[in-house]
């Protein structure tokens, strides 16, 4: 197989990933084919392949949600009840994200283990990532007239199971083409490595919807 140069092959999945937070997080396309976002999953599977490359990946893509926002507030009418002093938690709870795909380059495999690595990992950083989120809107928000503890587990609570599963289900998809290519070059005459796939982590060191104001806690995007 051909070697693919570390640099180009890190720009262009990070530009792969840009382009489904793009289409996902707010976009006409989005509005008419119902689809959730994905940045959490954009994150995540960011971290497995570039975690390398976290002084460039990881930032690019908080620029990319943080613009993507500004646009769809500023411009397409977005309601701004999200934005309080609580959004710039954005930056700790996608960190959650990216250390959790982080962590599943080096556990992960093909097998009841890796799968058990996999959910572990989608578990963990996906309910880190809510909790941040959540517990900074609701309590420094400002948009919650009444805190009280009881008041924040039942929104946690609300909102849980709704991120975790729209994380898991891509995730899960992105899981699945990893299998395929993995399976795939497995029978090949060149043959590939499970470390070497896609974006293989040892040669890329040298790389580099509309929001309506519901109930206080409401689903903000994170």
């Amino acid at each position: 197989m051909n070697k693919i140069n570390s640099s180009n092959a890190a720009l262009a999945l990070l530009a792969l990933l840009a382009m489904v937070m793009a289409t996902t997080r707010f976009s006409p396309l989005a509005v008419v084919a119902h689809l959730q976002d994905a940045s959490w999953a954009v994150v995540f599977v960011a971290g497995f392949y570039l975690a390398s490359q976290w002084r460039l990946a990881f930032p690019a893509l908080l620029a990319e949600a943080v613009l993507i926002d500004y646009i769809a507030i500023r411009y397409l009418g977005v309601s701004n009840y999200c934005i309080t002093p609580a959004y710039w938690f954005l930056v700790p709870s996608y960190a959650t994200l990216w250390v959790g795909g982080s962590w599943l380059r080096k556990h992960h495999s093909i097998n009841l283990r890796g799968l058990a690595a996999l959910t572990g990992s989608v578990a963990v950083a996906g309910s880190l990532c809510l909790f941040i989120s959540n517990a900074s809107f609701y309590w420094i928000g400002g948009r919650v007239a009444d805190r009280t503890w009881d008041g924040w587990f039942t929104n946690f609570s609300i909102w849980y199971w709704p991120f975790l599963r729209v994380f898991l289900a891509y995730v899960s998809v992105a899981a699945l083409i990893h299998v395929m290519v993995v399976q795939r070059h497995k029978f090949s005459p060149q043959g590939i490595s499970e470390s070497e796939l896609i974006f293989p982590q040892h040669r890329l060191t040298g790389a580099l919807a509309p929001t309506r104001r519901r109930a206080p806690g409401n689903r903000c995007r994170s």
